[in-house]
């Protein structure tokens, strides 16, 4: 489909705000399947704008293909908000508000969509198609045969497909009583130009040759998306409809829809999303790409294919990280400001900042916002985030097992939390301050470790044993005067007495970790360390 977009009318202020009319925005999800990250951030820019201007912010699920309903999506959904923060204040799991039922599926039962469908028959807007499968399909074929580029039902092909606009009233009259299934579907008008404001892409201008007759009531009597969205969206007083990019080919069709209603006035502001794209910006992000960070908020089973994805809380997210990586994901504040709360979020949104062009997805700055957040929380909140991670290790090690104090638990989250992005990291970053090292780092005593070194480590360890206080600033003096005593520089020794002391070769801030182990454990580990090393040299 070719888009004539005219950028010299760019959205401004004017055009995200209605006079007299209250924000109402909604989250319209298909409970087809878990809810991805894309489906996330639709949510929460529409959260973020209704909270902004006092507004609504509603849930409604739109279960109208109930051919592809899946069991506990729902459920899904809400409780994927929920451990988001971007709870709806009205909808589905939420509370009834004045426009109940928001299950389409139960406003079907009321007769909602055929009223609008009927009328937009009788205003000459809409006709029955009792067109069968074989007959679509033969159609198309042909139409493909001809080498038309997008085969559709239209106002030139309808003309030879059986349906109210060919048939006599005798002929439909005898196939509706004879109970023939048929869809209504929309009477799009030949070369006409439809156009329309959007958001965030300004104005768009598109022939009505490109647009086809939808369907808007399907056999089984239950409405399209088509259909279904926009009354539902006029009933509920929605003020912006906010969706991704690929529903933009639809817009033109749906604005039809509101102006053969004459509910124009009606008419909630669009806003159509970019893409998040794969890390290297070639196409969509899909929910199989691989990139080694989830794509839902929470752990998904599809039970149609047997696949099961790892959520963002499960691969140990903060929640108020993962919303702040994805407000960045098309949207910028117009400052060099990269971390928010969501009530800065709330104060800093607007769709005039949202980008038209796609956004690329970045795994590893998707770490970094949650390293952020990790550095933020206080060793408290870290210790007992850590603690159930240390028991369930410390337990596969012996059943009899004691946990450290809290203290000395807050201690190592201090001393891990600088270089770690998730607190599921702590045990492989620190798990020598629970268990003393066995092993040695191999390359650090292959070349560090001779017998000037050896002599250092063991005057080391007599010094630290003279002394009556253990901290950080103590302990690294005497390590300096041993070695000035020793002859040898502090940079050959270093590292290995690191090694000693933890078994591997980086870590936290050195003398820190000293104090924290403690003064008997730190000396033990020594000696340990020089009777297994220089056997091993030995060997």
């Amino acid at each position: 489909m070719h888009w004539h977009i005219n950028y010299m009318y760019l959205c401004s202020p004017k055009f995200e705000l209605m006079e007299n009319r209250r924000v109402r925005l909604r989250f319209a999800p298909s409970p087809t399947g878990g809810l991805h990250m894309g489906g996330v951030r639709t949510a929460l820019f529409c959260y973020l704008f209704a909270k902004k201007h006092n507004g609504d912010f509603i849930l409604r699920i739109e279960d109208t293909d109930q051919t592809r309903y899946v069991n506990g999506a729902e459920e899904y959904i809400i409780n994927s908000l929920k451990w988001c923060g971007i709870e709806p204040n009205e909808g589905v799991g939420f509370g009834d508000g004045p426009h109940a039922p928001y299950r389409q599926s139960e406003r079907k039962e009321l007769g909602v969509y055929k009223k609008y469908a009927e009328q937009l028959i009788a205003d000459g807007h809409a006709y029955y198609a009792f067109d069968t499968s074989e007959e679509l399909d033969a159609m198309r074929k042909r139409l493909e045969a001809a080498k038309v580029v997008a085969p559709q039902y239209n106002a030139v092909t309808r003309q030879s497909m059986r349906n109210s606009l060919t048939l006599s009233e005798d002929e439909v009259k005898k196939l509706m009583d004879a109970g023939t299934p048929y869809v209504i579907r929309l009477k799009v008008p030949r070369n006409e130009e439809i156009r329309f404001h959007d958001i965030i892409r300004g104005w768009v201008v598109v022939n009505s040759t490109q647009v086809d007759d939808k369907v808007l009531l399907k056999s089984d009597g239950m409405p399209t998306y088509h259909l279904a969205h926009i009354v539902d969206d006029i009933e509920m007083e929605i003020s912006h409809a906010v969706r991704g990019e690929e529903w933009l080919p639809s817009a033109p069709a749906h604005i039809l829809i509101y102006r053969f209603l004459g509910k124009e006035d009606k008419m909630p502001l669009l806003a159509h999303l970019p893409l998040i794209l794969k890390p290297d910006g070639n196409g969509k992000l899909s929910k199989r790409d691989k990139s080694g960070i989830p794509m839902f908020p929470l752990n998904w089973y599809d039970e149609r294919t047997g696949e099961s994805y790892v959520g963002y809380r499960e691969t140990g997210f903060f929640p108020e990280a993962f919303v702040n990586m994805l407000a960045m994901l098309g949207w910028n504040p117009g400052t060099p400001q990269e971390i928010f709360t969501k009530e800065e979020l709330i104060q800093a949104f607007s769709f005039e900042r949202v980008n038209k062009s796609g956004a690329k997805f970045d795994p590893e700055k998707t770490k970094w916002f949650n390293q952020q957040y990790l550095r933020k929380k206080s060793d408290a909140e870290l210790a007992e985030l850590f603690k159930p991670i240390l028991e369930e290790k410390l337990k596969a090690l012996s059943s009899d097992f004691r946990l450290p104090t809290s203290s000395y638990l807050e201690g190592v989250c201090k001393l891990v939390k600088e270089k770690s992005h998730f607190v599921s990291e702590f045990w492989d970053a620190g798990s020598y301050f629970f268990i003393a090292p066995t092993n040695y780092d191999a390359e650090v005593i292959k070349k560090r470790w001779n017998d000037a070194a050896a002599n250092f480590i063991k005057a080391v360890t007599e010094a630290f044993k003279g002394l009556s206080t253990f901290t950080a600033a103590e302990t690294e003096a005497a390590f300096k005067k041993t070695a000035e005593t020793q002859g040898i520089a502090t940079g050959q020794v270093m590292q290995l007495f690191r090694v000693c002391v933890s078994g591997v070769g980086g870590g936290p801030m050195l003398f820190e970790m000293v104090e924290l182990l403690g003064k008997d454990e730190v000396v033990k580990r020594l000696e340990t360390a020089v009777s297994v090393i220089g056997e091993g040299v030995k060997a």
